[in-house]
């Protein structure tokens, strides 16, 4: 079977049993306007699926997906802004009091960073310029702890990433604003792909910390 027919045959799987178990939620979240409880932004890899890592349900998250979950600074110059876009109507139209920038591990952008860093810049017209957004964390890593290995140096990589993407929400007005008066709360998470962890960043120790299994 190829790749369409195993989709179609997805979407009738789902027709008859998710949809058809629910189908008065569907209609209802279709009738009114969407209220999210929380905006993810994570990256567009295909392990790393949000609403199955948190078992959420359809409505629940305003999910923002792009390589390595990266947030660009505020830039209002009248180009293409994806990202900045969503977070603009999640927060200003859809008044969402959650944020989380989710990163993983065995992230391909983190990689293509690490490699840039290495004088091998990916190939292709979008990816180095984006990814160029995290330069400053490859330098901070490599500087700080250049006597690690790459699988280390791509883990902390991976993490720090997040960690700046939470301070370049910060450079938006309106999240700033939000933060400030206490209508919005900001969250750096992880997901380990193999292992299957989530680990939480706390500010106060510059460390994320794994979630236990049992609450």
């Amino acid at each position: 079977m190829d790749t369409i027919d195993s989709l179609i045959d997805g979407y009738r799987a789902f027709r008859a049993g998710a949809y058809k178990q629910n189908e008065a939620r569907y209609q209802a979240l279709a009738a009114r306007r969407q209220r999210p409880k929380a905006m993810i932004i994570a990256c567009c890899d295909s392990r790393a699926d949000p609403a199955m890592i948190f078992s959420s349900d359809p409505g629940e998250l305003f999910v923002v997906r792009n390589v390595a979950n990266l947030v660009p600074p505020y830039q209002p110059d009248g180009n293409y802004h994806g990202t900045s876009a969503a977070l603009e109507f999640g927060i200003n139209a859809l008044e969402i009091t959650e944020i989380i920038v989710m990163g993983h591990a065995s992230c391909g952008g983190i990689e293509a960073l690490y490699d840039a860093g290495c004088g091998h810049p990916p190939e292709g017209e979008f990816i180095s310029a984006w990814m160029s957004l995290a330069t400053g964390v490859e330098t901070a890593v490599r500087e700080a702890h250049g006597d690690l290995d790459k699988a280390a140096l791509l883990r902390l990589m991976e993490q720090r990433a997040v960690v700046q993407s939470l301070e370049m929400l910060r450079t938006f007005p309106f999240v700033a604003k939000r933060e400030a008066d206490g209508r919005l709360r900001l969250h750096g998470w992880f997901y380990g792909i193999g292992s299957g962890k989530l680990s939480i960043y706390d500010a106060k120790t510059d460390r994320f910390a794994e979630v236990p299994d049992q609450a």
